[in-house]
């Protein structure tokens, strides 16, 4: 058998369903410590920017651009508007978060939003189909 036999891009194949999985599964994580950071804080007073949310937002930006590059390089269709939205809301996020970092504490309105847009990419990647 040589290179392009179909044993070869089964296990090519295999090897891409099982980056692309591994990256969904990087992907849930930084979001549950991207919301985990925020909600943890409901109740508390300063309220900042902890670890979890940078490296949430860290790790949702490199997993999801490295996602989409895995989809574009398949034969998958690929909404781009969606993607767009995502990335842009996701970026807003990443500015708050790596905006504020440093401050002793969050205005009520930048932790908010910092928590809304969150959820709106989790509402927009659920029900946007």
């Amino acid at each position: 058998m040589g290179i392009g036999s179909p044993a070869d891009l089964t296990s090519y194949s295999g090897a891409m369903d099982f980056l692309e999985h591994t990256l969904v599964v990087l992907h849930f994580i930084g979001l549950a410590s991207l919301l985990g950071g925020f909600l943890v804080q409901i109740k508390t007073s300063p309220r900042v920017v902890n670890n979890a949310m940078v490296h949430g937002i860290i790790t949702q930006l490199v997993t999801g651009v490295l996602l989409v590059g895995i989809a574009e390089s398949s034969d998958e269709a690929v909404d781009h508007a969606k993607i767009g939205v995502k990335l842009a809301v996701a970026v807003v996020v990443a500015v708050l978060v790596f905006a504020n970092r440093r401050r002793d504490a969050l205005t009520t309105a930048a932790w908010g939003l910092i928590g809304g847009l969150t959820i709106a990419n989790i509402v927009v990647a659920v029900f946007w189909r």
